[in-house]
């Protein structure tokens, strides 16, 4: 839930904003909700009422309820006020939060100014204020300032302000790739492996649509929208020990000793009467600080004995207490959008309250082969044909990077097949990957079609191995042409589309994590051309290579821990020579 305020001075025009603000915004398809800070002499309920008769007889909270709506009175009873996000963690999700008072939180606010109230500018003085509502100029403003009565303008910069504008979740699928989204400048031939990273980080955009998840079914999906902490974290201050909580100003020097108050808390189990001055409570990891405690004391290190605990030393105040908000405050981001929820992340917004998730659709990435000298194990033993390997790694990668695999067969070396095989592909996948095709030679049937379509473009890669690859787009789904050898389709599709996917995944761009290491090779390359040798790490920490750099020898994929990326500069390699090695971990999801 978006979380923003208004605030300002008595009579300023607060409640008017507000009221016109729940109406613009939930014209626009929003979900409002609102809280309201009152005045301190303001009483919710009033004598000779049920509902009133009910709490003076002693209940804690009252249900009111009627057909037209239902209100929940909660009884404090001598204990704090509740906080703001101790409140925002009662409503039901939605998608904006409109908040009046409350102008010491963190969130972000509009400050309504009527020029006839004469009062000094609270945005002077609080950074939380991020647009001025005034009816009169503000030529000394330090924000922006919109007319207080332009309703309309004022909810606009709210929206962009919160991100609504960009990221409201669309019913509809995405907007449609350019045509030339993988066009490169005019004149360039050969093309450095860095400058095609780039060109693709800059040009492909996310190509899912959204939808609205429970929290625990959303693993691994992007976020689609930022999530926004629904409550602190830590909710309250609670002790971090099993121990005994008191006052730090009750501390004396060098001993001190501290009678025990009656009961305990626990976690869960709160002590809900304040501890005296002077006296000290048992409490448990977890449990939520008593009122009157604000230190706590490991139970290792006091003497308990005749209902008093007795240690000596020093105990800095506040120790063993964590604070509330001291992780994340309400209404802070969490998490931006683009973001995977791993385990890490699902562990963080369910501890902030979060129940549903806006997230992007699974991409869908289909593998077809192409080639009529392809074969599937058990077919047939002619050395004229060629098992497909191919697909069953890609399908596997394609997994591993955290999307869903769509396996499209296999297609001859038929263009009108190939054409009625790929427009049925683009009804089951987001983003195709072939392998075979890729270059320009009378087979390369995929080439052709693509460059039919008014939409391809053949990169020559100054890399080895893969240097053909064909990119471009059939019924507006991206089309990767990899090259047909395996070590040449695994590494273009490592370098190349996985990073590609994660953007149209929705996800952000994501470089592979390198190292260095000593190298125990010798090896002398021309200059201008990037290499990736399949490479492993000896024992002593130093990086060997695969005996055979050809792109068929599929068994040194296996054999490799990674590989070595040999910059274009670099000619020539000694035995200890530092060269950057790839993990294969590092292509992972």
């Amino acid at each position: 839930m978006k979380i923003f305020g208004v605030t300002g001075w008595k009579n300023a025009g607060k409640t008017g904003l507000m009221e016109r603000l729940i109406a613009e915004f939930t014209s626009r398809g929003l979900r409002v909700s609102s809280i309201k800070h009152a005045h301190h002499t303001t009483d919710v309920d009033q004598p000779g009422r049920d509902s009133y008769r009910h709490r003076e007889a002693g209940a804690r909270e009252v249900f009111l309820s009627s057909k037209h709506r239902w209100a929940l009175m909660g009884e404090l009873r001598g204990d704090d006020e509740p906080s703001l996000s101790e409140l925002i963690a009662r409503l039901t999700p939605c998608d904006l939060v409109l908040v009046e008072g409350f102008k010491r939180e963190p969130h972000s606010k509009v400050e309504c100014i009527r020029a006839v109230n004469d009062h000094p500018m609270i945005a002077a003085e609080d950074g939380t204020i991020k647009v001025i509502a005034s009816d009169a100029p503000m030529p000394h403003s330090p924000c922006p300032v919109i007319d207080l009565d332009d309703t309309a303008a004022i909810a606009d910069f709210i929206s962009l302000e919160l991100g609504f504008t960009n990221t409201a979740a669309p019913t509809d699928a995405p907007a449609p790739l350019k045509n030339d989204c993988f066009a490169l400048p005019p004149g360039v031939t050969w093309t450095p492996v860095d400058t095609a990273l780039a060109h693709l980080r800059d040009n492909l955009t996310v190509n899912c649509a959204t939808e609205t998840l429970p929290l625990w079914e959303a693993a691994g999906r992007f976020l689609a929208t930022d999530a926004t902490a629904l409550r602190a974290s830590p909710p309250a201050d609670n002790s971090a020990v099993d121990g005994y909580g008191f006052a730090a100003s009750a501390l004396t020097d060098p001993v001190t000793t501290l009678p025990l108050s009656d009961g305990r808390a626990a976690a869960g189990d709160p002590h809900m009467d304040p501890v005296p001055h002077g006296q000290a409570i048992r409490i448990l990891t977890g449990a939520l600080t008593p009122p009157g405690v604000n230190t706590v004391i490991m139970e290792e290190d006091v003497e308990v004995a005749d209902g008093q605990i007795r240690f000596q030393g020093r105990i800095k105040p506040g120790a063993n207490v964590r604070k509330m908000g001291e992780d994340i405050t309400a209404g802070a981001l969490a998490l931006p959008a683009g973001t995977r929820l791993d385990a890490a992340a699902l562990g963080l917004l369910t501890s902030l309250g979060i129940a549903e998730v806006i997230v992007r659709k699974p991409l869908r990435v289909g593998v077809l082969s192409t080639g009529d000298e392809l074969a599937k194990p058990g077919e047939t033993i002619d050395p004229a044909r060629t098992y497909d390997a191919n697909r069953p790694m890609l399908l596997e990668l394609i997994r591993s990077w955290g999307h869903q695999p769509v396996d499209l067969g296999h297609a001859p070396d038929d263009r009108d097949t190939l054409r009625a095989t790929l427009d049925a592909s683009t009804t089951q996948a987001d983003v195709i990957l072939t392998s075979g095709g890729a270059s320009q030679g009378d087979e390369d049937h995929m080439s052709a079609l693509l460059t039919e379509s008014g939409a391809m473009q053949l990169w020559r890669i100054a890399m080895k191995p893969g240097r053909p690859l064909a990119l471009g787009l059939w019924n507006n789904t991206p089309v990767f042409g990899l090259p047909g050898n395996p070590v040449a389709a695994f590494v273009t599709a490592q370098m190349f589309a996985r990073p590609s996917c994660l953007l149209l995944a929705g996800g952000k761009w994501s470089d592979p994590q390198s190292f260095m290491l000593p190298a125990a090779f010798s090896k002398k390359k021309k200059p201008g051309r990037r290499e990736f040798q399949r490479g492993k790490i000896r024992p002593d920490g130093a990086v060997e290579l695969f005996a055979n750099e050809g792109s068929g020898r599929i068994s040194g994929l296996t054999w490799a821990d990674g590989i070595v990326d040999i910059a274009e500069d670099v000619t020539d390699i000694t035995p200890g020579t530092t060269v950057r090695f790839i993990p294969w971990g590092s292509f992972a999801s």
